[in-house]
């Protein structure tokens, strides 16, 4: 089990961060993802594998005016 933003998810372990980004229609340009305390780099995002017990925080920028 992988927590995202504070809720537990089955079947994530084993996929890579950016896929969970598309697979949550996350638009992975305008988001920074922090697993287990640390931000990832844009480059890792498509690199890292999620395993059990992670933690995820995926904080999205919204523009407004």
């Amino acid at each position: 089990m992988v927590t995202i933003n504070g809720e537990q998810m089955d079947n994530v372990a084993g996929v890579t961060v950016l896929s969970l980004l598309e697979e949550q229609n996350s638009h992975h340009e305008n988001v920074v993802v922090e697993l287990n305390g640390q931000i990832l780099s844009k480059v890792a995002l498509a690199e890292t594998v999620l395993v059990e017990n992670d933690k995820v925080e995926i904080i999205a920028f919204v523009g407004g005016g």
